[in-house]
């Protein structure tokens, strides 16, 4: 019990004084968490239990949910075939040199599932810090979308393909997953035509002038009815998570004010609790081991610099700059890292040294993106005003 109050604890303390180590580091607050997440562990006041885990899981989901909030899918639909076109071939490229990198640095067939991983949970924080009007940040999103659906569907495959083998078990779980997706695509058709008949239902459901606060709990409600549903069908949770935020983006747009007051909430409390479990679930014993930090920087530059190659299919829309933070913006696809490794370790794919590797790289990654991104933004703006 103690040890349960002293995590309580340590944990408020970090949530408090991140923001201004934040400021006087200049670093992005997610860098903070994970970091003393990880100190914090290391030197044991902090010890992982079910309520922490439980906490930092739901964090995470609640993460894919706002990164679903930015995605508009009436809008979506309306992405110029173009643009649709580029996204399938930069993710073709980054998946084909995830490929050739198996082969060439003979670290498995892992590297083939892991580098090409795409989240766009990270993205949020992102659209908070910098604004969602950004040329490469819309990019972003949009091709993201695209990125996280593969990488959910082969993060489904690999889970079932490790659990069941290539039994009947696991083309059952293929055939849920198709079927999902296409109950999905009819469920959003018919209320896009409800809405579009009745659009008073909406107002109804979400008013303006609302003392109930039903706005917030119709979106909780439909967070954890979709989370409910991918549990019962064995699928990727966090893909219902990020469809509750589509389905309440698409359809709810007349409450403005909707997203940030979730967003509120959301980094104000519950996502900073999984940043500090993601550090917390590293030990920083594994530094010692015998190659572990030339294996997590060689796979945080192949994830890092393929993605900037594939992101050259939009230099003539975006320019060298913006296609150069696009890329970055996808380069942090930490829990799906974390996801497959640990599923990966779990039934002896990996050894410990890969699956610590794998670990250590994710973490890497999050604080080499978003500190490039921002060094890259302030430079831009220095050299802005210089020429003004």
């Amino acid at each position: 019990m103690n040890q349960e109050i002293s995590t309580i604890m340590i944990i408020s303390i970090i949530l408090l004084l991140s923001p201004f180590f934040s400021k006087i580091f200049r670093v992005p607050t997610t860098i903070i968490e994970i970091v003393f997440g990880s100190i914090a562990t290391y030197i044991g006041l902090i010890s992982n239990n079910h309520q922490f885990d439980l906490i930092a899981e739901i964090g995470f989901l609640y993460l894919m949910f706002l990164a679903g909030l930015e995605v508009d899918f009436k809008k979506l639909l309306k992405t110029p075939n173009d643009i649709i076109k580029k996204g399938v071939y930069y993710l073709l490229i980054l998946y084909s040199l995830s490929s050739i990198s198996a082969l060439f640095f003979q670290e498995g067939k892992i590297l083939i599932v892991i580098v090409p991983l795409i989240s766009i949970g990270l993205l949020a924080t992102l659209t908070k810090e910098y604004g969602k009007n950004q040329p490469w940040i819309q990019y972003g999103v949009v091709i993201g979308v695209l990125g996280e659906i593969v990488s959910i569907v082969l993060l489904t495959i690999v889970s079932a393909s490790m659990h069941f083998g290539f039994s009947y078990d696991f083309y059952k779980t293929l055939v849920v997953l198709i079927l999902f997706f296409v109950l999905f695509i009819i469920m959003f058709k018919f209320l896009r035509m409800l809405f579009w008949w009745y659009p008073e239902i909406k107002t109804y459901l979400m008013p303006q002038k609302d003392s109930q606060e039903q706005d917030i709990r119709i979106s909780f409600g439909l967070f954890f009815i979709t989370i409910a549903l991918t549990l019962y069908l064995h699928l990727e949770v966090a893909f219902g998570a990020f469809l509750a935020g589509v389905i309440i983006a698409s359809f709810f747009e007349h409450k403005k004010e909707l997203p940030h007051k979730l967003e509120t909430f959301g980094f104000g409390f519950l996502i900073p609790i999984f940043f500090i479990h993601v550090g917390s679930s590293f030990d920083i014993n594994a530094l010692f081991m015998d190659s572990i930090i030339q294996k997590s920087i060689l796979f945080t530059s192949i994830m890092v610099s393929f993605r900037i190659v594939s992101a050259l299919v939009f230099y003539k829309d975006l320019g060298s700059r913006d296609s150069i933070l696009f890329a970055l913006s996808h380069s942090m696809p930490l829990t799906l890292i974390i996801a497959v490794s640990t599923l990966a370790h779990q039934y002896n794919s990996i050894d410990d040294l890969h699956y610590y590797s794998f670990i250590l790289a994710s973490i890497i990654e999050v604080i080499f993106a978003m500190s490039l991104i921002k060094l890259i933004l302030k430079f831009s703006q220095s050299i802005h005003s210089v020429n003004k």
